[in-house]
Formats: structure tokens, sequence, C-alpha cells
């Protein structure tokens, strides 16, 4: 990771991807990355989105966990 975040900041990003996670299984799949994507970022591009998965899902199980999702969002959530 590029920064050293609070216990609180992390905290807050895992609130954020609690909401996200919409079974409660600890990961975000695609459809559930999309959704946040809509809300986040509506003008991305559908194109992008199945993209942009891959790249966050570094071990390629098909699922975004915490730390994946952690060093996403510290790292370019904004660019989406």
């Amino acid at each position: 990771m590029s920064t050293q975040l609070s216990d609180s900041k992390i905290e807050e990003i895992r609130k954020d991807f609690s909401f996200f996670d919409r079974d409660g299984n600890g990961q975000i799949d695609l459809t559930e990355f999309i959704e946040l994507l809509t809300i986040i970022s509506p003008k991305t591009k559908a194109s992008h989105v199945e993209e942009g998965f891959k790249l966050i899902d570094e071990n390629d199980d098909g699922y975004i966990d915490f730390e994946e999702f952690l060093e996403w969002w510290q790292e370019c959530w904004w660019e989406y």
C-alpha cells in the first residue's frame, strides 16, 4: 500500500466495503462491484467495469476481498 492509514480510516473503508458486500460473504462479486461503481461514479463506462474488476481481483478468484478493496480504495477508486 502506498500510504499508511489510521485505524479509524480503515474502519470507515471497511464499512463502505460491507455496504457493497450485499450477501455478507466478505467478498464483492462482479454484480456488487457494478452497483458500487454505479453509485460512486455513474459516468463509468460499462466496458471499464469488468476490466477494472479483474485488475482489482489480484488473485483471480472472481471476488474482491477486503485487502484488494482497501488497496484499490487508497490508490485509484477516484479514477472510475
